[in-house]
């Protein structure tokens, strides 16, 4: 049995003075030389599927041997969870800045140039350790800023201050309408068939302002110049998004599945002692690049008509536009295709949208990974 922990973690103050706080959980072992654990979830304030699934997971941790520690944060950003309009939460980007929450992380990378010099005498584990205290006093700085820092960013840096300690980071999330599927750095494929999820979108190794990304490129950034220098470095680091289907649901069964497969995961990794495998499914992969974005020709009452995760042909149905003020006309409804195969991913998810709406995301020139 593993014992757990419980604190509060301040991330901002209301105009009221009331304290936003988050609650953070922690696993602890005792083998300091295993990889260390960060999970949040619900950053988007609608995306709440992955706080069922830390709470499954929570529940297979108390009776596994740890390996390694294990921090998760459910309920991440209280702003976002609590910024409703009537029945639906709007909690996707900041109300003051309008910036999206998931886009506040920052790149700490130091100047390599400088910073690497300084410590290439280090033995690799010292050098490590001094890296990742670089990033640690490089939120520290930028939260004491005497110019003081933005709601959005002061979060962001909170949250990316506990991910900073750790060596493997996930971030859980949904779609609007969408199947599961996975961010996969570039350098850490083989990471791929690990979790039981069907659709990946493997992810040049740069920085884009997400959590993952602010989590592993700095370790990526100091892999490849050490190696340029002619050090044998690999990143230290791993850090995925895992999308777990739709937005504004709970479903506990779905979430004991997504439990296993990251048990599955950090089995392989080392992170606690079971023998758990990866769910046998068929999975597909597609280059960032080649995750195409469908938008709408046309203003009007969409009906969508291909199953995010099933693959589709070209040339076969997508979606239907119904056009009420057309009634009687040729134009009154219209079937849209894409040019080339692809697996939807996810759609939009109201049915009444303008012109140049975001309908669909496929993922196009994909292959079967083994």
């Amino acid at each position: 049995m593993s014992d757990w922990t419980r604190n509060t973690k301040k991330i901002g103050e209301l105009a009221t003075g009331h304290e936003l706080t988050i609650p953070v959980y922690r696993f602890a072992s005792t083998d300091s030389n295993a990889p260390r654990v960060y999970i949040q979830a619900n950053v988007h304030g609608a995306e709440v599927q992955g706080n069922a699934v830390i709470f499954q997971l929570m529940k297979q941790l108390e009776r596994l041997e740890l390996k390694g520690d294990i921090t998760l944060v459910p309920l991440a950003n209280p702003l976002g969870i609590n910024q409703k309009s009537g029945e639906f939460t709007l909690g996707r980007f900041d109300p003051i800045t309008g910036v999206n929450w998931n886009r506040e992380y920052q790149d700490l990378t130091p100047s390599l140039s400088v910073w690497f010099e300084a410590h290439k005498h280090l033995p690799t584990e010292q050098l490590i350790a001094a890296y990742r205290q670089s990033l640690l006093d490089s939120c520290h700085q930028q939260l004491d800023s005497p110019w003081g820092v933005t709601t959005g960013r002061r979060l962001a840096l909170s949250l990316q201050l506990m991910a900073h300690e750790a060596d493997i980071v996930l971030d859980l999330h949904t779609g609007p309408k969408s199947c599961k599927h996975l961010y996969c750095p570039e350098y850490t494929r083989d990471a791929a068939g690990l979790f039981s999820i069907p659709c990946v979108l493997m992810m040049p190794n740069e920085f884009g302002g997400a959590m993952d990304e602010a989590a592993f490129y700095p370790w990526w950034q100091l892999a490849d110049y050490a190696v340029s220098r002619g050090m044998d470095m690999t990143p230290a680091v791993e850090a995925f998004t895992l999308e777990l289907g739709s937005q504004e649901r709970i479903d506990m069964q779905d979430a004991a599945d997504d439990c296993e497969g990251i048990l599955a995961f950090l089995a392989n990794r080392g992170v606690i002692k079971a023998d758990i495998e990866p769910k046998a499914m068929a999975r597909y992969s597609c280059a960032l690049a080649d995750y195409r974005k469908f938008h709408s020709p046309m203003g009007g009452l969409v009906e969508y008509l291909a199953a995010p995760g099933k693959p589709l042909s070209a040339g076969e149905p997508l979606v239907r536009i119904l056009r009420p003020d057309r009634f009687g006309k040729s134009d009154q409804q219209q079937t849209f295709c894409l040019p080339e195969d692809s697996i939807p991913v996810l759609h939009f998810a109201s049915a009444s949208v303008y012109q140049g709406t975001e309908l669909y995301k496929v993922m196009t020139k994909y292959t079967r990974l083994s």
